[in-house]
């Protein structure tokens, strides 16, 4: 019985022991088989679009006020009213303030009774030299007398000239007691109060008046491009339209036209000025703000481009990571035209609808398997990729 028990256990083990032979020998390449496949890389992609894209000259400038004036007084005297509020819309001929006009109405009072009296006194010689102009024809009147007469009627004559000069003049003083604003715009901060005595000599005058629709912006660009201004303006005959953009580049503030390009080069800068003219009718630009300016010059028909974060920079300079159709990355250098509003001007290095990664480059190499992120999961992408994006 025992010997039984030794020999089936014996064949058994021999057994087991050909099978595993065999499992090796058969499948040799099982193992290997059954490794994980490369993981893929999560990216958001884009497609190249083709369309016409405006060519922009871009630039920092300055808005300036079309007329500024400041509003003094032409003569001496008291303020007894103020007729405006800080910051409100004027029109040109509106009353600012008012100089106490009594003295000054005085004095066309004072010439005015001159002039009352010499008229009288002119009559008076005229009827004299009529009667001693009969008398002399009959031998009464002794010619001395008469051109004596003749003498006092031009002189008073000139009188009444030089009274109503000296009326005019005063008029015009008193005209001057009324501040006026002599153009339109916006009044800024009063510089003087009711009861204090304005004159010429007052430094800040009564108050500034500014022209602010229109309203000019001033800004520079490379000498360089002169040559590029000046053939756009002689092909299109018309002025350049011009944009001015906030600080950041993220609002549109107000569109113009180039007014001209001043008649020389600022040497020390290598650089020319130019003025743009805007309506300015929104009131979006403000005397001294600092913007950006761009000068339209040319647009691209059929132009390439892509968004920004699309563009990568490296040793050889920008490039981008295409998607083929294998759904793999490659890396294409490209040749930027511009930047503008978030997208890029392509001028060489891809073609019309590729696939070209946005999101999620960081994680590439020239190669690799991508998967396209849609909708919620591409923004927590381009989330992720934000804060693991390496600091310029």
């Amino acid at each position: 019985m025992k010997r039984k028990i030794l020999v089936s256990c014996l064949l058994t083990a021999v057994c087991a022991a050909g099978g595993l032979l065999y499992s090796i020998h058969s499948h040799p390449f099982e193992k290997a088989d059954a490794s994980p496949a490369p993981p893929t890389v999560p990216i958001v992609a884009t497609t190249v679009a083709q369309h016409d894209v405006p060519i922009y000259l871009t630039g920092v400038g300055t808005v300036i006020a079309y007329n500024t004036d400041v509003v003094r007084a032409q003569i001496q005297g008291q303020i007894i009213s103020i007729n405006f509020t800080e910051g409100q819309t004027v029109h040109a001929g509106d009353l600012l303030a008012q100089i106490d006009p009594r003295p000054y109405q005085a004095l066309v009072d004072q010439y005015t009774g001159n002039l009352d009296r010499d008229q009288a006194q002119l009559v008076n010689a005229q009827a004299n030299l009529t009667r001693y102009t009969t008398l002399g024809e009959k031998g009464w009147a002794t010619p001395q007398l008469l051109e004596t007469q003749k003498a006092q009627v031009g002189q008073l004559k000139a009188a009444i000239k030089a009274d109503q000069a000296l009326i005019d003049a005063a008029k015009v003083q008193l005209s001057f007691t009324r501040l006026t604003s002599p153009i339109d715009g916006v009044v800024g901060i009063r510089q003087i109060d009711v009861g204090n005595i304005i004159s010429p000599s007052t430094a800040n005058g009564l108050v500034v008046v500014t022209q602010l629709d229109p309203i000019s912006l001033i800004f520079t660009l490379p000498e360089t491009v002169l040559p590029q201004i000046q053939q756009q303006q002689q092909q299109t005959k018309t002025a350049l339209p011009v944009l001015a953009y906030s600080q950041d580049n993220s609002v549109k503030l107000d569109q113009g036209v180039l007014g001209l390009v001043n008649n020389e080069i600022l040497q020390t800068t290598g650089s020319i000025q130019l003025k743009a003219n805007f309506s300015n009718k929104s009131r979006r630009l403000w005397p001294g703000q600092l913007v950006n300016a761009r000068l339209l010059v040319d647009t691209r028909h059929n132009g390439l481009t892509i968004p920004a974060g699309v563009v990568q920079q490296g040793p050889t300079g920008p490039y981008a990571y295409v998607v083929n159709p294998d759904n793999t990355a490659a890396v294409r250098q490209i040749k930027v035209a511009q930047i503008s509003d978030g997208q890029a001007l392509i001028d060489s290095g891809l073609q019309a609808n590729e696939q070209v990664v946005v999101d999620g480059q960081y994680k590439l190499q020239p190669g690799a398997h991508v998967t396209m992120l849609h909708g919620k999961a591409a923004q927590e992408e381009a989330a992720q990729d934000a804060l693991q994006a390496p600091i310029p």
